[in-house]
């Protein structure tokens, strides 16, 4: 509802709407012979900034000649000793909405309309480093809960023109502030609407994290992966959107979304960037190769030891007769147990707080996968499985919800169907990979399509002489892209 005339109404109006709630606050002044208020929230303002960049200007207004409110509204508009930050609201509901995003909206009587001015001052936990995206060179900052602060990393890496931010407001009732970032010259035109048009469909009640917004950007998605990614890193997120991606940060959590996002990104970090490319490329060989143990391992174990135990070496084969013979579970049943165990065990350590979590973790995973051997209700071979599997799955996390559910489910194809369903599965999983297309860009290029100059950043990592000849930086001239740009460069 549009703000009146009659601020005593307006004020009455406002208290109603916010059922009179205790920070909610409202101050009397008096300007040039005209009855004001500053509304605002209280917390979410600095008293201090309050004061030297309202209160003391307003004084000088006190014993001003001004007639009309409507004048008094236009001359402090262009009062430049005022907060820099002004924006002029029309409606109640605006003036709250600003009042709780750390402004003091100033109204006056007589004036339909009211000025917000930005005297932010909420307490935010202070720039650190990224917890979930260790690094060994580069920048150690991370993402902030405050989004503007957020915005503030970005800017000062990335001083171009062509960097733009973009404000949207999600969440009916938590009245979320989302910013959309992205370089106006990279950026493909098509993926940004249709990024736009799904953070339109939106219609939740409140936006707590941005795991509440990638369902609606992975729309029809049947898939364990996803085409959003994530990052807590200020400079990986330049990266990125150098890339033509577009950055979704939300006020209130410190990690960005990207899209969008290849499945090849999961096994790149900053640090690929900063050391010498034959190193990198042995690192991202072995991000791979965990990745292919951390799901396909258990499942391989269990079908050749169940199914196929004549292409396991004779003395091998011995062995692991002679550990399963004092169990009382078949191999698939042992290979689920243990696994859930370790997934209580993990679960519980990362819940509990940080003194005890990990010793629960580690303590508890040694007393009972040692007393499970002795008591003879499971392997020690599938004890060395579960390890390995284990360390695998954390080279690399982004995967690790999807390598879980994989897990397991080839845990029960090898154990029903040996090989041929460890086969039929690893198909189905190939098939569902090239199936999805995030935004028109296919989720596996450059590795299917096969685009030669893009492929110089996946297994093997270029120079970076070579990357910059090679010109294949831009997301959306990838092989196989249905969004290319004008004048693309891609070997599609």
């Amino acid at each position: 509802m549009r703000l009146c005339a009659d601020l005593t109404e307006n004020i009455v109006a406002l208290r109603a709407l916010v059922q009179n709630s205790s920070d909610f606050l409202n101050k009397s002044i008096h300007l040039a012979g005209h009855r004001c208020e500053l509304v605002f929230c209280e917390g979410m303002i600095g008293i201090g900034t309050l004061a030297e960049l309202i209160i003391e200007p307003l004084r000088e207004y006190r014993d001003a000649c001004i007639q009309e409110p409507e004048e008094l509204f236009l001359t402090l508009g262009r009062t430049d000793f005022l907060a820099a930050d002004q924006k002029v609201v029309l409606t109640r509901e605006e003036v709250l909405q600003f009042a709780m995003s750390g402004f003091a909206v100033l109204l006056i009587d007589g004036c339909e309309k009211g000025l917000a001015l930005g005297v932010q001052g909420f307490n935010f936990r202070s720039i650190s480093e990224p917890g979930n995206e260790q690094n060994m060179r580069g920048s150690r900052e991370g993402f902030v809960e405050a989004a503007r602060i957020n915005l503030t990393m970005i800017r000062r890496r990335m001083k171009s023109p062509h960097l733009k931010f973009e404000y949207m407001n999600l969440g009916s009732e938590s009245k979320t502030d989302v910013f959309l970032v992205y370089m106006t010259d990279k950026v493909s035109a098509k993926v940004l609407a249709e990024i736009k048009e799904r953070l339109g469909t939106i219609r939740l009640e409140a936006i707590l994290d941005s795991g509440y917004v990638t369902p609606f950007l992975d729309k029809k998605n049947a898939s364990l992966f996803s085409g959003v990614g994530y990052t807590e890193r200020p400079d990986t997120l330049c990266g990125k959107i150098m890339e033509g991606r577009v950055g979704i940060l939300i006020d209130g959590t410190p990690f960005v979304l990207v899209a969008p996002y290849l499945f090849s990104e999961n096994f790149q970090s900053l640090d690929d960037y900063a050391q010498r490319p034959y190193y990198v490329t042995f690192i991202r060989c072995l991000k791979f190769l965990a990745f292919t143990i951390s799901f396909l391992l258990p499942g391989g174990y269990v079908a050749v030891v169940t199914h196929h135990p004549e292409l396991l070496h004779k003395e091998l084969l011995v062995k692991i007769i002679e550990a399963q013979q004092g169990t009382p579970f078949p191999l698939m049943v042992e290979a689920l147990i243990i696994h859930i165990i370790f997934e209580i065990m993990r679960e519980a350590g990362l819940r509990l707080p940080k003194s005890v979590g990990h010793a629960v973790s580690i303590v508890g995973a040694l007393v009972i996968g040692d007393a499970a051997v002795s008591a003879g209700l499971i392997g020690t071979p599938m004890v060395l499985i579960v390890a390995l599997t284990a360390v695998s799955s954390f080279v690399v996390p982004n995967l690790y919800e999807p390598v879980t559910i994989l897990k397991f489910a080839f845990i029960l194809l090898g154990g029903f169907w040996g090989l041929y369903g460890i086969s039929l599965g690893l198909l189905a999983l190939l098939l569902n990979l090239c199936s999805i297309n995030t935004f028109g860009i296919p989720y596996t290029s450059p590795i299917s399509p096969f685009g030669k100059a893009a492929f110089r950043d996946v297994f093997v990592r270029a120079s970076w002489p070579t990357l910059q000849r090679s010109r294949s930086g831009i997301v959306q001239d990838l092989p196989g892209s249905s969004v290319q740009s004008d004048g693309g460069h891609g070997d599609a």
